[in-house]
């Protein structure tokens, strides 16, 4: 399981660094940050208590299905559902295709938190 290393930066600054590398006029370093957020509120809403046991569980568990992690967690489908495309947004979980199925996988358990 990786480490994701987050940062926080004003939105603006956010976007002006998507274009800065997309037009190729900064080239991301190996250690730097790949996850960004504009505020610690945010982060905080993203990687709840709550939010990180349920990557926790599904790291242990490896669920098959949304369902199978509904039941296990007790959340709502819809909730969780949710949640998980929030998460999988971020890099932190993977949601996967299978047959009829969405199986999820985390990316991340740990996370470090850089803010200036």
């Amino acid at each position: 399981m990786k480490k994701i290393i987050i940062d926080i930066m004003s939105q603006n600054n956010i976007r002006k660094r998507v274009f800065d590398i997309a037009r190729e006029n900064y080239k991301p370093k190996k250690n730097e940050p790949k996850v960004w957020f504009p505020s610690m509120k945010s982060v905080a809403e993203v990687l709840s208590d709550q939010n990180r046991a349920l990557l926790k569980m599904i790291a242990e568990m490896q669920p098959e299905s949304l369902t199978e992690l509904a039941d296990a967690s007790g959340r709502q489908p819809s909730n969780l559902s949710r949640t998980l495309k929030t998460m999988e947004h971020y890099g932190f979980v993977k949601l996967k295709r299978e047959n009829k199925a969405v199986k999820p996988v985390a990316i991340a358990t740990e996370f470090e938190i850089h803010a200036a």
